[in-house]
């Protein structure tokens, strides 16, 4: 990509999220500690029910359920809490689950355009850019 490729794609980005969302949510648990197998089904955890309520709670503080219908661009910024090597594909199920628990869409399906990239700093948060496509 040429540095006047990258720019025009910099500046595609940020056209397409002026008009969404950006949510700071909290750092999900591994997909190992999301799921729990009960009676031969598989569950979310006691943990993934309780970052779910934690999603759906800073959506409301932050006022991000905007129940969004149509095809979807989401980019995620992911602030790990320490320096431990962490898989990126990992977080995913978690966040995706949880903005759709809470309102922030429809359904995840609706996501045609999904970008995760880690951050430069520390923080065990991520930050969700949501727009329609």
């Amino acid at each position: 990509m040429t540095l006047d490729q990258a720019i025009a794609s910099i500046r595609d980005m940020q056209e397409k999220f002026a008009n969404g969302v950006t949510l700071t949510l909290p750092w999900p648990p591994s997909v190992n500690k999301y799921w729990r197998t009960f009676q031969g089904r598989m569950i979310i955890s006691a943990e993934g029910r309780s970052y779910r309520k934690a999603v759906a709670d800073q959506v409301l503080i932050q006022r991000g359920a905007k129940h969004y219908a149509g095809k979807l661009c989401v980019v995620i910024e992911a602030f790990r809490p320490d320096n431990r090597r962490r898989d990126l594909d990992n977080l995913l199920k978690a966040v995706l689950d949880g903005c759709t628990h809470a309102g922030v869409w429809e359904d995840d399906s609706n996501i045609v355009d999904l970008r995760i990239y880690w951050a430069d700093a520390v923080g065990g948060m991520l930050k969700v850019k949501v727009s329609e496509v």
